[in-house]
């Protein structure tokens, strides 16, 4: 009897430890999940001028590459110093609304930006740097280089983006996170990101 007893706690044991696991990775994916939702419903819109990319780094799989004006940021808009030792660094950008309706790069930071009226800044992410020079530019990511589209439909997307035809509505978070909000082709939307 002792001997069932002991299999039963023991077993009650795992299973308490499975049911709290399962809620830990419930937790933490949900909590993925509502950062990108809350991004996308309370963030600041931005449209973004794409790039054109390599030829040889065109579509991966069922994802696009983009790259934007605003990757390239020109070392003359650091304000702030910029560090003399090489190292891992993170830039903040700030963006402002043109006539055309596209924002661009007017002022950049290795330290985090103040807020000012109709401007939004952007954290880049992660990047190792050093050793600038006043002409250079500096190449910064932001995590929405890739767009992914259904199987198939890339190539059209990836002749308009050459073409110079596609922009991104991008939503930036207070704290400059990015999230892609709608590809837009000829200034029309043609993929929309839900919330969930």
């Amino acid at each position: 009897m002792n001997s069932f007893m002991t299999r039963l706690q023991s077993g009650k044991g795992y299973l308490i430890s499975a049911i709290i696991v399962a809620g830990l990775q419930t937790l933490i994916l949900g909590t993925i999940i509502q950062s990108r939702a809350s991004i996308l419903s309370d963030g600041a819109e931005v449209l973004l001028k794409t790039a054109p990319v390599d030829p040889r780094d065109f579509l991966r799989g069922d994802y696009v590459v983009l790259n934007y004006d605003i990757s390239s940021v020109p070392v003359q808009t650091i304000s702030g110093g910029i560090p003399a030792e090489p190292g891992e660094r993170t830039l903040w950008v700030r963006l402002k609304k043109q006539q055309d309706g596209f924002w661009v790069v007017t002022e950049s930071s290795f330290n985090a930006l103040p807020p000012q009226p109709e401007t939004v800044i952007l954290r880049s992410l992660p990047f190792y740097g050093g050793g600038l020079a006043a002409g250079d530019n500096i190449r910064v990511e932001y995590g929405i280089e890739r767009y992914y589209v259904p199987e198939g439909e890339g190539k059209p997307i990836e002749q308009a983006r050459n073409d110079g035809n596609v922009a991104i509505a991008v939503r930036v978070s207070p704290a400059g996170d990015t999230q892609i909000r709608s590809l837009l082709v000829d200034g029309k939307p043609i993929y929309e990101e839900p919330l969930y």
